[in-house]
Parts: structure tokens; C-alpha cells; sequence
């Protein structure tokens, strides 16, 4: 299955690049898709999407390397009727022999430059997307951090008394988490420190090379292919015929490396057909589930809709109970005795700016006089005290 863009030549167009390198995008919001909606029927499949990033490495570790193998060209660039070619600079002089300029040979690729394919294809996405979870989390804590002070500075009156149980057998445990507890905070300042740098320092050079190479002033068209010493080129029509052939000489000498007896020679002969032919139809099964995923996008939701509707972001995550000051009336430990009196509830009524419960006679006494809560000393008035109908 290939596509083609358009234009003349072997130097590929800058859409059809583009269009190869946001496909792996494309294949992997289908499959994540797909699978979400598989999950309501089958829970099991939650598992593979809590290991989401890793299963689409190890789906796309296969793919590359399969098709680096056999056509020489990335799985997206080999859909697009393009190819790899080691680049080979030579100087040569000119008829009058005072001038030289440079001579661009292509030749196949090595195995080195296979591998080191694989690695800027598969490894260092899967790295940058795991540092940018790292980062989301460390910037997400930093800012709840600033806007509700630290989590464990809080006061949870759910843990106080579990805590207090616990101390002695917590304390023997202590040292090893403290341990690991730090490494993880060390680590997680390090990328919140490096990793803007870092993403910013990639998309400019990304930026830059996709500039170059739209205004025709570089034959690379990313920074990993200018190291990797590599230009994508169309692949010619004579190539895209001996394609199959290609690939059915590279199996038919792998079946003849086989060793063994004659039935273990026929048992991995089989299991290599079967292993050839599922490759097969998982190309041809992911594209057509991009392909579907994008008809179906397109169906539910029509261009209008998508610039009159406003952009849903996700719950914000809720706020850490606040924390008890220093002058503040200390907590009972029983969660039915008011803090003011010291009695068991009555008429229970809460203070919408801190969240404590007390009796509605002594928090109004008391809100009437001082303005402020009397756990937390936040500003409080008299219209934000709220009655309890159902105190649990």
C-alpha cells in the first residue's frame, strides 16, 4: 500500500515528509482509541493502556525494524513510496579544473545505520515522552505546592489517628523510603530543571532543519537524519517492483539458514511464514485503522463543531485539606465533637472557607467576633457558614 504525494524528482516534497513523520502520531492515537473503547467490554485491556507508551515501543520496535530490513525505509516512509540512501559527499573538479564543488552519491544503507535508525525512530520517542510525564508531574506538584503549600505539611484529619498507631512500625521502614523518596525528588527536580531546555532546544532544531529543507537549502530533512548521514529519497518504480521480490529473497535465506533435522527445519520454517505473515497483515491493519479512526473523527464531529466548540480541559484535581495554623484551635480526635466546646455536634453547620464542621451556635458566636475560622484563621463571615442536613 503507497501513497504519493506529489512532485518531481527523487528529492522528496516537504508535505509528503511531513505527512510521514506525524503518521506514527496518527497510528498511535487509533490505537489508543481503539483500545479505550475495547476496554468497556474487556477490563483486562486497561492493563495495556496503563502500559501504554511501552506497548506502542515494542509495537513500533517491530515494525521498524521489519521494514528497515526489508525496504530500507522506515514503516512510515515505505507507505509513502520512499527510501533511505546513505549520503556519500565527494569533490570533484570542474572541466577547467579551477573550481571544485561537492557530489552527491546514494548508496544502501549499512547495518549500523540500521540500527542507529531504530534508535532514533523508536528509543529516543519513547525517552522524550516518558521525561515530558515526568515533567507534567513535577510542574502540576510544584504549582498545587504554591497554591495549597505542601501535602505533607497538611493537616489530613482522616491519617491523624492511623499515624499516631502506626509511628513505631513506620519508623523501622522509614530509612529505606526516605532513600528512595529523595532519589525520586532529586530526579524529578533535575528533569523539571532540564527538560524545557532540553524541548526547546529539540523543536528549534527540528524548526530549523524543516525550514531549511522546505527552502531547498539542505537535502536533511531533520536533525537525526544530517547525524545519521542519511537522505530519504522516492523511491524509483523499477525499486517499488522489486520490492516483493526483495523481501521473498531475504525470507527464502533465512529459511535456508536454518539447522537442525528435517522436522525442526519445517517446524521454524512454519513459525517463520506464520511470524511474515502476521507482520503482513499488521501493516496493512494499522494503517487502515488510522485511516478508519479519522473517517470516524470526521463523521462525529463536522468542521463547524470544531470552531464553535469550546476547549473541555479535565477536572482540576482536588485541593489537599488545609492546614491547621499554629494559633489555631487544635482538632479533637473524635470527628463528632466540635472543636469550640468540646461536646458532641449540634445543629452541625460548616465554614465553606476552611471545610471544618462545629456546632452552628458556637461557630457563629464566634465567627461574629473574631471574622475568621478558628482551625485554619482564614477570613470568615457570617454568609459562609452552611448548614449540615445529613452530618456523616
Amino acid at each position: 500500500m503507497l501513497f504519493q504525494v506529489g512532485g518531481q524528482g527523487t528529492r522528496p516534497t516537504f508535505f509528503e515528509m511531513a505527512a510521514a513523520q506525524q503518521l506514527p502520531a496518527s497510528l498511535r492515537a487509533a490505537l489508543t482509541y481503539s483500545i479505550g473503547v475495547l476496554a468497556l467490554r474487556r477490563p483486562f485491556l486497561h492493563r495495556v493502556l496503563d502500559y501504554e507508551d511501552e506497548f506502542f515501543a515494542l509495537l513500533m520496535l517491530v515494525l521498524e525494524t521489519h521494514s528497515l530490513r526489508t525496504t530500507d525505509a522506515s514503516f512510515s516512509e515505505s507507505l509513502y513510496g520512499l527510501r533511505r540512501r546513505a549520503v556519500n559527499i565527494r569533490a570533484k573538479k570542474d572541466d577547467a579544473g579551477s573550481k571544485s564543488a561537492n557530489a552527491t552519491n546514494h548508496s544502501g544503507l549499512e547495518k549500523r545505520q540500521k540500527v542507529l535508525s531504530v534508535v532514533f525512530l523508536v528509543v529516543l520517542p519513547y525517552l522524550k515522552h516518558k521525561l515530558h510525564s515526568m515533567y507534567n508531574k513535577e510542574r502540576e506538584a510544584r504549582l498545587q505546592a504554591s497554591l495549597w503549600g505542601d501535602e505533607s505539611e497538611g493537616f489530613d484529619v482522616s491519617q491523624s489517628f492511623v499515624e499516631e498507631d502506626f509511628q513505631v512500625s513506620r519508623g523501622n521502614l522509614g530509612a529505606e523510603a526516605s532513600i528512595g523518596a529523595r532519589m525520586r525528588k532529586r530526579v524529578q527536580k533535575i528533569v523539571g530543571f532540564c527538560y524545557p531546555w532540553l524541548h526547546a532546544t529539540t523543536e528549534g532544531l527540528t524548526f530549523a532543519y524543516q525550514l531549511l529543507y522546505l527552502l531547498d537549502a539542505t537535502g536533511y530533512y531533520s536533525l537525526a537524519l544530517h547525524v545519521l548521514g542519511i537522505h530519504v529519497c522516492r523511491a524509483t518504480g523499477q525499486e517499488l517492483m522489486d520490492t516483493s521480490s526483495r523481501i521473498s529473497k531475504i525470507r527464502s535465506r533465512e529459511r535456508e539458514r536454518l539447522r537442525g533435522p528435517q522436522w525442526l527445519k519445517a517446524l521454524q520454517g512454519g513459525l517463520l511464514s506464520c511470524t511474515y505473515t502476521i507482520l503482513d497483515y499488521a501493516q496493512t491493519g494499522l494503517i487502515a485503522s488510522v485511516f478508519f479512526f479519522k473517517m470516524m473523527e470526521w463523521w462525529y464531529q463536522s468542521a463547524e463543531e470544531r470552531m464553535s466548540a469550546p476547549t473541555v480541559y479535565p477536572p482540576p484535581p482536588p485541593p489537599p485539606p488545609p492546614k491547621v495554623a499554629k494559633d489555631g484551635i487544635p482538632l479533637p480526635p473524635d470527628r463528632t465533637i466540635c472543636p469550640l466546646c468540646s461536646q458532641k455536634r449540634a445543629n452541625p453547620s460548616v465554614i465553606t472557607v476552611s471545610g471544618f464542621v462545629f456546632c452552628y451556635t458556637c461557630i457563629y458566636k464566634y465567627i461574629t467576633q473574631y471574622k475568621r475560622c478558628p482551625i485554619t484563621l482564614m477570613p470568615a463571615t457570617v454568609p459562609q457558614i452552611r448548614k449540615l442536613f445529613h452530618d456523616v
